[in-house]
């Protein structure tokens, strides 16, 4: 007020001002931020982009925190991020520098300690890696997921899994795999000790568990 002579109207003109101002300079650094790794013939950041960010954030692309940070971003395709889906992510993130993106890293690698995050985060995978226009996912994009998630939580049987739907030839995993594939793997103990075989589980993990008792891989179940 004091600057504007106590002229009410003239202060609350530049306070108003030097909000726009701010937020115009904030939207400037999310621009720049984009800018930096969008594609040069797309208004998009493309595989290339997301390459180039993973080595400035000096984490590997094939890292999960990627697949954390895409969920933050609900980004539609994998290695692929819209202009709407990076700046809207980086701003509920909180990120306006590429600084401030390094020292986000360890909270998105923490997310997935929580069960319920992990969850929404495994379900999202699905629909984020399949191909546009398919209902299933490519076997060998499904295995690839696998690995990084079944990392996390340790699960023993993610190899002899993943090694029993190659030697069935399967090509494409459906959703409702997908989804109960996590089920399994949180309440099935890995000797089979508590699989119940009356349980509403897909086809394909009932003969998963057959597949582990023929090759010796579990002991057999309890109640046999």
């Amino acid at each position: 007020m004091k600057t504007h002579d106590w002229h009410l109207e003239g202060a609350l003109e530049a306070f108003y001002n030097e909000g726009n101002a701010k937020a115009v300079q904030e939207k400037n650094r999310w621009e720049v931020l984009f800018n930096k790794y969008k594609d040069p013939k797309a208004d998009m950041i493309m595989a290339d982009g997301i390459s180039n960010l993973c080595n400035d954030l000096q984490v590997e692309p094939q890292d999960i925190v990627m697949l954390v940070l895409s969920w933050h971003f609900q980004a539609e395709t994998i290695c692929e991020f819209s202009k709407q889906e990076f700046i809207g992510g980086v701003q509920s993130l909180e990120i306006d520098s590429l600084e401030k993106f390094k020292k986000k890293i360890p909270f998105l690698r923490s997310e997935l300690k929580d069960e319920d995050t992990f969850r929404e985060i495994y379900n999202f995978a699905f629909d984020w890696a399949k191909e546009k226009g398919q209902k299933s996912l490519a076997l060998e994009t499904a295995i690839g997921l696998w690995q990084l998630f079944f990392a996390e939580m340790q699960w023993p049987l993610v190899e002899h899994w993943c090694q029993f739907l190659e030697e069935r030839n399967m090509k494409v995993i459906s959703r409702d795999v997908w989804l109960q594939l996590l089920e399994f793997a949180k309440t099935v103990d890995s000797t089979l000790s508590n699989y119940d075989a009356e349980g509403a589980w897909p086809c394909l993990l009932d003969e998963f568990v057959e597949y582990l008792i023929e090759n010796g891989h579990c002991g057999k179940k309890s109640d046999e």
